[in-house]
């Protein structure tokens, strides 16, 4: 076992799917008072980064049709994509996921916005939400 503490899972992030991130972004920053914070782009889309306390609320705007944000739009509108929670643990937490037969968009972990590992899981496993998961 690691010598790190356990800080339990928190929500990380919530992705917004925008249309346009220059129709939102002012609201979030100059009404809400909400300081940006520096995001790469990532799975096709341009990420604008707000902070919310200790988390953040990610507008995602689709760089190409084909994306999976610009497909989220196109079907669903603009709206919450999706929640990130950090976990202490994402191998055993997406392990746990196998051993109760949860469905995976990412069997393994890969690198998201943040720099951080990441792994989706599939929203038919988790009541209709798309839920990331990564690490501290």
């Amino acid at each position: 076992m690691s010598d790190t503490p356990r800080r339990g899972t928190r929500i990380a992030h919530i992705g917004i799917a925008v249309r346009a991130l220059d129709e939102l972004l002012p609201f979030y920053r100059d009404v809400l008072g909400m300081p940006t914070v520096p995001l790469d782009d990532a799975d096709g889309a341009s990420i604008a980064g707000l902070a919310a306390g200790e988390s953040l609320v990610e507008l995602l705007e689709a760089h190409s049709d084909d994306s999976p944000i610009a497909k989220f739009v196109a079907k669903r509108g603009p709206g919450m994509h999706h929640v990130c929670f950090a976990v202490d643990d994402l191998d055993g937490t997406l392990e746990k996921c196998r051993q109760t037969g949860l469905r995976l968009i990412d069997e393994t972990p890969r690198i998201g916005a943040e720099g951080k590992r990441i792994a989706f899981l599939h929203p038919s496993a988790t009541g209709g939400v798309l839920v990331e998961l990564s690490e501290y």
